[in-house]
This record gives structure tokens, C-alpha cells and sequence, in this order.
């Protein structure tokens, strides 16, 4: 067995051995501590393409919904808007510009439900409620016409609103779908009940205005709104259709545009149209009792004469 000397000095000249083949390594001292772990970097550099694709695929994952339709969660994706994503997508549905498809420019795979939501709620009760002060202020003049509110116009507008905004989207998507099946494309049914919810925004201040007593303001007023939200809609929808024959397109954007319109001339005919007026008010009994009982009458009966009036 070696001595501990020995051993000592064989260490020592290995030692001596290594510092020459690399003059520039360092040994440890006494009382250091060695590292126990190297670090080893992964993965693409800073400043690598790399790292610009996994944080895009990271973010879009992240605002995905989740895939169960049934939870809470799959729904709140589709109200994580702000301000002013809302008020652009308010502005861009009242102004139709050719060649900016509303999907494509303002909802940009982002489609929400926040804003329709608030957008029907809004139109319903603008309607019921300017429908009831227009014909207070038409008829408060006459002394035989009293105003009751009519709350039930508020539920009417509400299901006429909503209604509207849920099933027509709902036949346009499934025509759509039943196109994509043969070649053509199609928007998802989010993005289409979103166009539609965010088109009724012109009819809003529409119907504050009909509060005006000019009936061919009104008609105008109507005119312009339907005109502006509808050609948005066509021009959101052409690229869909006009890949069929020249009929069938022109026949799908008619209906949009017709339905679109004909939604604001019934809100107009129904919630702002006069009510019947009432007929002549009938004599007051007392009245009449007091005119028959001044007639003349035969003497010795309760005959009065007929025709003939009462001395004065």
C-alpha cells in the first residue's frame, strides 16, 4: 500500500502536467467550491425569428376559445372588447366604403358579442320609449285624450330587435354553410350575427329623431339610416355570393338589403304611428234630463209636444 506522501506527489505531478498542456486553465484553490451544475442555453437566440412565431402562436392560443361549448368561459371570449375596438366597429357600420368588408377590416378574426348585445338592447327601448313621447306630445293638446304609458311596447321592440338580430343571421349562416359545402366561402356564425348586430346601430339615432313632428323628416331620416347599414351589409356579403351566377347574387344581397329595410319601415308604422282618434264626446246626461224637463207639455198629462221648445 503507498504512503500518503507519495500519493501526494503523483497528484502534484499531474498537476504540474495539465498546467503546461494548457497554460491558460485555472485550478481551484483551497476552501473553493467546485460548480455543481453547468448552465447550457436553449432554444432560439434573442433576436431569432424563432422566438416571433412561438410568442404569435402563444397569443393566439391564448385568445382562442375553449373548445367546450358549454362552458362560461367559451362565451366570455366573445366580450373581451374594449371602448374603442367598439366605437370603431360603430363607426365602420354606418360608413360603407367599397372594397372594406367589415369582416376582414374591423372584425379581424375577432368577432364579439358585447356590442350587438347593447346595440339591441339600446335600439328596443329608443323605440318603445320615443314612440310613447311622440304621441304624448301629438295628442296632449286634445281634452279628450288621456296618456298611459304603454310598457308594453318595450317587450314588443326587445323580441322584434332580437329576433332580427339573431335569426336572420341564422338563415343567411346556414345558406352560407350549405354554399361552402359546394366550394364557396362562408363566415362563422359569430362574425355574421356581429355584422348584423353592429348594422342597427344607425337605426338608434334614428329613432330619437323621429321624435320630430315632420313626418317626411322621418321617411328621410329612415332612408338614410337603412341605406347606410344596408351597403355595408351587401358590401360585407358580395364576396360570398358573387361567386355564383349574377341572379342568385343579386337575389341574396335584395333580401339582405329588403329585410334590413323593411325591419326599420315596421318599427316606424307600428311604434310611431298616431293613435286612432276618439269620436265626438257624447252630451252630458244632466244635460239632456234639463232639456226634457223645460218641454211643454199637454195639460193634464206627461205628454210633451214634440218639436216644440220651451218658452224663453
Amino acid at each position: 500500500m503507498a504512503a500518503p506522501d507519495e500519493l501526494r506527489f503523483q497528484e502534484l505531478e499531474e498537476a504540474a502536467e495539465l498546467l503546461a498542456a494548457t497554460p491558460d486553465a485555472t485550478t481551484p484553490r483551497a476552501g473553493e467550491e467546485r460548480p455543481s451544475h453547468v448552465a447550457v442555453a436553449m432554444g432560439h437566440e434573442e433576436g431569432e425569428p424563432g422566438n416571433d412565431s412561438d410568442t404569435t402562436e402563444l397569443l393566439g392560443a391564448q385568445r382562442r376559445p375553449p373548445r367546450s361549448f358549454w362552458t362560461f368561459e367559451y362565451y366570455q371570449a366573445f366580450f373581451d372588447v374594449d371602448t374603442q375596438q367598439v366605437l370603431e366597429r360603430i363607426k365602420g357600420s354606418v360608413t360603407p366604403l367599397p372594397g372594406k368588408n367589415f369582416v376582414r377590416h374591423r372584425l379581424r378574426n375577432n368577432p364579439d358579442l358585447y356590442g350587438p348585445f347593447w346595440i339591441c338592447a339600446t335600439l328596443a327601448l329608443a323605440l318603445a320609449g320615443s314612440g310613447n313621447l311622440a304621441h304624448l306630445a301629438e295628442k296632449r293638446a286634445a281634452p279628450a285624450y288621456r296618456y298611459s304609458p304603454r310598457f308594453h311596447h318595450v317587450t314588443i321592440a326587445a323580441t322584434l330587435v332580437y329576433c332580427y338580430a339573431w335569426l336572420v343571421p341564422l338563415a343567411l349562416w346556414g345558406f352560407l354553410r350549405w354554399r361552402q359545402s359546394r366550394g364557396a366561402g362562408a363566415y362563422s356564425f359569430v362574425e355574421t350575427v356581429c355584422v348584423y348586430g353592429y348594422s342597427l346601430s344607425a337605426y338608434v339615432p334614428t329613432a330619437v329623431l323621429w321624435l320630430i313632428p315632420a313626418a317626411w323628416l322621418q321617411w328621410l331620416l329612415l332612408a338614410v339610416a337603412a341605406l347606410l347599414s344596408a351597403s355595408v351589409l351587401a358590401i360585407t356579403f358580395w364576396p360570398l355570393v358573387r361567386a355564383d351566377g349574377r341572379a342568385t347574387a343579386l337575389a341574396v344581397v335584395a333580401a339582405v338589403v329588403a329585410l334590413h329595410a323593411l325591419l326599420a319601415v315596421g318599427c316606424k308604422l307600428y311604434f310611431f304611428q298616431p293613435p286612432p282618434s276618439a269620436g265626438p264626446a257624447p252630451a252630458p246626461p244632466h244635460a239632456t234630463a234639463g232639456a226634457r224637463s223645460h218641454a211643454p207639455q199637454l195639460p193634464g198629462t206627461n205628454v210633451s209636444l214634440p218639436g216644440a221648445h220651451p218658452a224663453r
